[in-house]
């Protein structure tokens, strides 16, 4: 893969016919040592969120060999890292997929968030006495941008019952939950862990892990959450409150917060009607989220301005598709200048760009380069590599 310095390098030597995936894989090293440094256990990579080799390679570099995965495709892309650790967290899974994973790629680690589920798992492994199992627990996501709640999660009155069934059958039980994507508040994981803690007392039934999921936050136009060390800061606080926190472990699964930063999309301006950009990338493709999840990203004008320096205007976009969805709101804010023929960086698209475009009316493929400069927007500016003081629980 071509390297260069920046996106503007890039344009002086060709003029891409397609949209260009620019991987910054350095944005991935800092992160992932960054995650690894401050938070009190183990630390999961959320493979849905972008599943490039580059990517991949970056995380095992930093030390991340554990990885939740949610179906054998995933699996299967993360099976070949050195001693890699494989938890299959989605809570509804086939037959044959629980069965393949045990028997082929040796997981012992499942969640499930029903009696059917558990009971599913348990036949399809043969009745094992080997696994993990995380019991998927419903909690609240009003700090997320992106709610995950309603599909997956035990509710209260469940959940007690179905910890006493999976601790007969486990030989290490643990808690799961997720706080939604993109999580802006650090609140939204305290009250999370105390949702927890409740029901470990409500229940009477020990657990030896306790995975706090995914949704530490990117930053973007229209995000800018507190710094990540303050999302640690009141893990540690809440956990600290656990009864059973000298014997349990505290695992999470960052997805977005590792790897948003690592991608940016360059595209190209086909047309200019009033302040709205067509351009060749969009919904359909790498920009799903800046159409159906209200984001904005990160754009810069990467061919020169012509003439005099203008002010800036905030602009739409559309995609190359022929579907009026296919709609980018933003808005994106960008030279008054940009038009036909001109470039844009978009910036940000690291998480769940890449592995949510398609190939409707043909469009969907990609050149890729890797970039070396600095992404437009970081969670990391002032990120240290130095480990917390205390790691939790406390281990002789």
């Amino acid at each position: 893969m071509d390297v260069f310095a920046s996106a503007a390098e890039l344009l002086r030597h060709r003029r891409p016919e397609r949209p260009v995936l620019a991987l910054r894989p350095h944005t991935v090293l800092r992160a992932a040592k960054w995650f690894v440094a401050n938070f009190p256990g183990p630390v999961l990579y959320a493979a849905k969120a972008n599943d490039t080799p580059q990517v991949i390679d970056a995380l095992v570099e930093a030390g991340i060999t554990a990885f939740d995965v949610a179906s054998l495709v995933e699996i299967d892309r993360v099976a070949s890292v050195k001693d890699a650790e494989l938890y299959f967290m989605n809570p509804v899974k086939s037959r044959g997929a629980i069965a393949r994973a045990y028997q082929e790629f040796g997981v012992r680690r499942f969640a499930f968030d029903s009696a059917d589920e558990l009971d599913k798992v348990i036949e399809e492994t043969g009745g094992a006495h080997d696994l993990t199992l995380f019991l998927r627990i419903a909690c609240p996501n009003t700090h997320s941008l992106i709610p995950l709640e309603g599909k997956f999660g035990a509710s209260q009155e469940e959940a007690p019952g179905l910890l006493l069934k999976a601790r007969q059958r486990a030989i290490r039980l643990g808690i799961t939950f997720h706080v939604g994507s993109q999580a802006v508040v650090p609140a939204a994981f305290g009250e999370a862990l105390r949702q927890v803690g409740q029901l470990i007392l409500s229940s009477g039934v020990l657990v030896d892990a306790i995975d706090i999921g995914g949704g530490f936050p990117s930053r973007y136009p229209h995000s800018d959450p507190p710094d990540l060390a303050a999302f640690m800061a009141e893990v540690m606080r809440e956990a600290d409150e656990l009864a059973v926190k000298h014997s349990c472990e505290l695992l999470c699964e960052p997805g977005r917060a590792l790897v948003a930063e690592a991608e940016s999309v360059i595209v190209r301006v086909d047309a200019r009607r009033g302040n709205a950009l067509y351009i060749n990338d969009g919904a359909f493709g790498t920009l799903f989220d800046a159409a159906y999840s209200g984001f904005r990203f990160p754009a810069q004008l990467v061919t020169p301005s012509r003439g005099s320096p203008e002010p800036d205007t905030e602009f739409v976009l559309y995609g190359p598709t022929c579907d009026s969805s296919d709609f980018l709101p933003g808005p994106f804010v960008l030279p008054a200048c940009v038009n036909e023929g001109d470039y844009l960086e978009i910036g940000q698209v690291g998480a769940y760009g890449r592995v949510l475009a398609n190939r409707f009316n043909g469009f969907g493929v990609f050149d890729e380069v890797v970039l070396t400069d600095e992404p437009m927007l970081s969670m990391y500016d002032c990120a240290e590599d130095e480990a917390t003081d205390a790691r939790w629980p406390a281990r002789a």
